[in-house]
């Protein structure tokens, strides 16, 4: 589906197109969720010369092409580093495999270490050929003043709320899309992963209060929360039980945000609420694979279910020494 909010970005770029006033360098800027890597997909399209449809579009079909180069983090890194870009420098350097050119798209551009940066300059400043770099970030606030003043900023910006529940709307027909995409600071595209969580986070809330008030398994919630991403989990319930203590420290029965009902926090030991939250960070800050997500996932809830009265700093969740002492 077609991207309506970058009618103006693709509008001013195509003009640059007919006028040939595409520089070198550019610098695609904004939100995440306004449409940079669906509009770097479109811009490698139209200087390539393949048929990328008349605006960017969502899910953006990720465009094979010999002379493309698309460069991101490696599967286990957070960062790019120096032997991506020198890699790519020599991609650059040869014979355009189709005659169109070449193009180069970095993101995000700010996870370029310091010396993959600074390898990176000499490049933006004087392609080689006829080269295009698209340089995407989310936030420049990383990135060296050497790398922002040789590219030509592009911003991206949220559509108006109007117009973008009106384009999510039309992806999805009758989704509770306002919540997602106030939640995501009004980026449509970021509204889509958010609508998920949202559903799975009241989902998992029904669970805590049913458990709560005595009902159902804690054995078969673990299982059905096993099933979502652990980092997920851990960070919703951090979050619920920060709100809780908000509430209980200012004497309201409420917190904005809180999915937990006022019911079963007053089965709580209120005292042991900030036991419970340092155990799931400490589960945080563990390695992703160091512990069984169904089996600590059970201790936590079965520890709800007896209204904390379990827990303490000194005796732990059941389990969870093991699975810290498993490292």
């Amino acid at each position: 589906m077609e991207i309506g909010w970058l009618k103006r970005f693709t509008e001013g770029w195509l003009d640059r197109v007919r006028h040939e006033r595409v520089p070198h360098a550019v610098l695609l800027v904004g939100p995440p969720g306004t449409g940079k890597r669906a509009a770097a997909n479109w811009m490698a399209s139209v200087f390539l010369g393949t048929d990328g449809g008349a605006f960017p579009s969502h899910p953006a079909t990720p465009l094979e092409h010999a002379d493309l180069h698309w460069i991101a983090p490696a599967e286990d890194k957070a960062t790019i580093g120096i032997e991506q870009i020198r890699g790519l420098v020599h991609e650059l350097g040869l014979t355009s495999y189709e005659g169109e050119g070449k193009v180069a798209v970095i993101e995000p551009a700010n996870a370029m270490t310091v010396n993959a940066a600074n390898s990176l300059l000499k490049t933006l400043e004087e392609p080689p050929g006829d080269a295009l770099l698209v340089l995407i970030a989310d936030r420049v606030g990383h990135l060296p003043a050497t790398i922002f003043s040789r590219c030509q900023r592009i911003d991206f910006a949220p559509p108006t709320e109007a117009e973008g529940l009106a384009w999510l709307d039309r992806l999805q027909p009758g989704a509770a899309w306002i919540d997602a995409l106030r939640a995501v600071g009004g980026a449509p595209l970021a509204a889509i992963p958010a609508l998920e969580e949202l559903e799975t986070g009241a989902g998992m809330a029904r669970d805590m209060n049913a458990l709560g008030r005595g009902q159902g398994s804690a054995v078969e919630v673990a299982a059905r929360w096993a099933r979502i991403e652990p980092v997920f989990v851990l960070n919703w319930l951090s979050h619920q039980v920060r709100l809780a203590l908000v509430a209980l420290s200012a004497g309201r029965e409420r917190a904005a945000g809180i999915a937990i009902d006022d019911s079963v926090l007053r089965r709580m030991d209120s005292r042991n609420l900030f036991c419970y939250l340092d155990i799931i960070n400490r589960l945080r800050g563990q390695a992703q694979g160091s512990w069984n997500p169904q089996l600590t996932f059970e201790s936590l809830l079965i520890d709800w279910a007896g209204g904390l009265r379990e827990c303490n700093l000194e005796a732990p969740l059941d389990g969870l020494n093991l699975i810290l002492a498993s490292r």
